[in-house]
């Protein structure tokens, strides 16, 4: 797995690429999540545009992230799952865990809502 982190308007956005598995990924997301807090931006998108797979350990990886995130006083929210990604969640009932949106753009709309 891959990602790039971009800004827009309020909101950080990671766009993942690949294969989400876990493992080290979880500590480089992680460190990449602390940094983000150091600077205090705390309202993060995940862009799971480009994921062609993910395991659980990638779905632990994005509970953790959450877990973060709304510990620092944010959010991380999911934009353009996938619909193999989408059923997953459904199926792990993660999907009541996450604020999950069509596009990038719903998503950073979102955070202008709760302001």
């Amino acid at each position: 797995m891959s990602y790039q982190t971009s800004e827009r308007y309020n909101c950080v956005v990671i766009q993942f690429r690949g294969n989400v598995m876990g493992g080290p990924d979880a500590v480089n997301l992680n460190e990449e999540l602390h940094a983000l807090i150091d600077v205090n931006k705390t309202n993060v998108i995940v862009d799971l545009s480009k994921v062609k797979f993910m395991n659980s350990s990638g779905l632990g990886m994005l509970i953790g992230g959450l877990t973060t995130m709304k510990k620092a006083g944010g959010d991380l929210r999911i934009a353009n799952a996938t619909d193999k990604i989408e059923s997953l969640l459904v199926v792990t009932k993660l999907i009541t865990v996450f604020k999950h949106f069509r596009s990038v753009d719903e998503a950073v709309e979102s955070y202008k809502e709760d302001a």
